[in-house]
């Protein structure tokens, strides 16, 4: 039996739960077209506009929604929420860039399905915390049934960035419908999933073992002390991400200690993914994207990475990762046969160069909602700056 305590915060999670259903269908209401207070901006010369990334993005809206990500947003089963994060990532990048609410909303969407679909750890059959914190057990073949803190925390990054669109666009606060769904899914993100991986044990679940991993987990903190509300918690999370950029407590580096002059181009980055190695060929480029995307948004929100730290990883990408159309690699250090992926963190270095966008309008790998989502809102940006 559960003691009372539990019992309460049991049944506050179900109200919740209960309010989220019915602000999921008012989510699901069109809005084709509608816009608020968004100015639309011209592409600077020679690159395709906004219209042309969405129209491109609208060619798989549909079918990435109905085969992929809805789907996937009422699994129950973590393992597809790695994926479903490209569907948050893209359409919230998407709104950034057209100021459409349709992709707001649908964003939203998926995130209310997941957290809709969430129960007590307690009642998860094959969970290993039984604890009264709420989440999903896995069904990948290598994890089944287990509660896994890579694929919740791979996909809250995003959520949390949606979050902050919501928080930082007063005509979407300010609008109730927006409001409600931003503080319910605030609540959830602080308690169910980053209060519930750190006291569940912080070294083995959010200071993790390779530099990827742990800058989910970061742009997690970020995100959540740039929106709290509560000073306790955001000294937590400000200590959390200080710890993985300056000085983790259980590994000798940290991600500032790791990225340095590539050995191939000094204007470039390299690093290795192993906390206090700096071995060649470094971290792989796939993994890497993770990397460079919580980057990008700590420059963007004035901390820590400056705009020095983004010209060499626009050089890495540039020039040593791309040195030719078609010609890619699998290490950060240039070498090895890579595949090209740039979509979850590499190809939104070209919201900073002209140049690169421009190479990122022919490049062929990719070529989901995400992919157009994110090149939408670097012309975007590359439009706002342009115009200043």
């Amino acid at each position: 039996m559960l003691d009372s305590s539990l019992q309460s915060r049991c049944a506050l999670h179900r109200c919740a739960l209960v309010v989220l259903s019915l602000l999921a269908g008012v989510v699901c209401a069109p809005h084709a077209g509608s816009e608020l207070g968004f100015e639309y901006l011209s592409a600077p010369p020679g690159l395709h506009s906004v219209d042309e990334w969405e129209r491109r993005f609208l060619t798989q809206w549909e079918l990435e929604h109905t085969t992929s990500f809805l789907p996937a947003s009422t699994s129950r089963d973590s393992w597809q929420f790695y994926g479903l994060s490209y569907g948050i990532d893209g359409n919230t990048a998407m709104y950034r860039a057209t100021g459409k609410v349709q992709y707001l909303d649908r964003a939203l969407l998926y995130v209310n399905n997941v957290v809709n679909s969430a129960r007590d750890s307690w009642s998860l059959s094959g969970g290993q915390f039984k604890d009264v914190y709420r989440g999903w057990a896995s069904q990948h073949p290598e994890t089944r049934g287990q509660e896994v803190p890579l694929y919740e925390s791979y996909c809250w990054r995003y959520v949390t960035r949606l979050l902050r669109v919501i928080r930082e666009t007063p005509a979407l606060y300010n609008t109730p419908r927006y409001r409600a769904q931003y503080h319910r899914l605030l609540e959830f993100s602080e308690i169910d999933i980053f209060e519930k991986w750190l006291r569940r044990g912080a070294s083995i679940h959010i200071y993790r073992e390779n530099t990827h991993m742990a800058s989910h987990w970061a742009a997690i903190a970020m995100n959540l002390s740039l929106l709290t509300t509560d000073a306790t918690r955001k000294a937590r999370y400000l200590e959390v991400l200080n710890n993985i950029n300056r000085s983790l407590p259980n590994h000798s580096s940290s991600l500032r200690e790791q990225l340095g002059a590539s050995p191939v181009n000094e204007a470039a980055f390299f690093w290795n993914d192993s906390w206090g190695t700096h071995s060649r060929p470094g971290q792989d480029v796939s993994h890497g994207n993770a990397v460079v995307a919580f980057i990008i948004e700590a420059y963007e929100a004035g901390v820590e990475w400056t705009e020095d730290d983004v010209r060499a990883l626009t050089v890495t990408l540039d020039s040593v990762i791309w040195p030719a159309d078609e010609q890619y690699a699998k290490y950060v250090d240039g070498s090895g046969r890579g595949n090209g992926w740039f979509n979850d963190g590499f190809m939104k270095l070209g919201r900073y160069d002209i140049h690169l966008q421009r190479r990122l309008e022919n490049h062929s790998v990719g070529n989901n909602t995400q992919f157009y989502g994110n090149a939408a809102l670097n012309v975007r940006l590359l439009s706002e700056k342009s115009a200043r």
